[in-house]
């Protein structure tokens, strides 16, 4: 190997370098000749006039169609996470019981719900809600979204959870175990508390993909804002800008929860560097 060799690989010499260089340049080629065609088809289809865009312009467009379906993907994202969150640490608990029954029946209740699509579940619960009138009609859609979410990022929780509290240093429980604490108290006052801070990022990272699957409450006619988008479109007839436009609020919407969770991860790193040491000082000597 030579001296610039990394040690999983040897580096490539002259020839293989100029051979990526061309497969790049070709590829390079093809999507630009891709990305024109894409764009002459669509002017020629009058896709791209300033017509089909003034819609967007008009604030009338924005309080009947995309504001609503907006606040209806929110609205369930919010309540599923919370609730998520409270399933997840009610199952995450249940996987590290000393109860041999409640791992199992824990971690059936996970893999079920983690194996299952999430659409899936959300069809399920508005069958079965509409069966026994569990809910109002007007609510049953959303109550079906929340459920569905609900139950597939709570299962996704548990393990993120699960994985957090055994990643902990096993002398934190020799140590609760040596003053005597219960499991329950070493739970609860040891090890969440360092486990969640550790899973914020992760915890934030669900929230993005609660929020992106929301949109899978289309297909049982929930109010949201890829629905709503839809129908904007077929009012106006500019499928291509709306779906953009829609496209654009979800990229903003979730770049600003992964700002927001790369800064707890950032802050919780620095706030970990910056815990005071406590220097051990010697005792002043007893008078004679």
């Amino acid at each position: 190997m030579s001296g610039s060799a990394t040690v999983l690989y040897d580096a490539p010499g002259p020839k293989a370098r100029r051979r990526y260089q061309a497969i790049a340049v070709v590829f390079a080629a093809v999507l630009i000749a891709a990305v024109a065609f894409v764009i002459v088809t669509l002017a020629g289809n009058e896709q791209l006039t300033a017509e089909k865009w003034k819609p967007f312009v008009e604030v009338n467009t924005w309080t009947t169609y995309l504001l609503p379906g907006l606040w209806g993907t929110l609205k369930a994202a919010a309540l599923s996470i919370v609730f998520a969150l409270v399933l997840g640490a009610v199952l995450g608990i249940g996987r590290l019981s000393e109860h041999r029954a409640v791992r199992w029946i824990s971690g059936g209740v996970v893999e079920i719900f983690r194996a299952i699509p999430v659409l899936i579940l959300m069809i399920f619960a508005y069958y079965l809600f509409a069966q026994y009138a569990v809910f109002p009609s007007q609510q049953l859609a959303f109550a079906a979204v929340v459920t569905g979410l609900t139950l597939y990022n709570g299962s996704v929780i548990a393990e993120i959870l699960r994985s957090g509290i055994n990643s902990l240093p096993s002398g934190q429980l020799e140590a609760a175990n040596s003053l005597g604490l219960r499991k329950s108290q070493t739970m609860r006052i040891i090890l969440l508390p360092q486990a969640i801070t550790a899973m914020l990022p992760a915890l934030i990272s669900q929230m993005v993909i609660a929020l992106k699957d929301s949109a899978l409450g289309y297909a049982i006619g929930y109010i949201e804002v890829v629905r709503s988008g839809i129908q904007s479109a077929s009012y106006h007839g500019n499928y291509l800008p709306a779906l953009v436009v829609v496209a654009v609020v979800m990229i903003v919407i979730n770049f600003g929860l992964s700002v927001l969770a790369t800064t707890v991860e950032r802050r919780v790193r620095e706030g970990r560097r910056k815990e005071p040491t406590v220097t051990p000082t010697r005792p002043d000597p007893l008078p004679v």
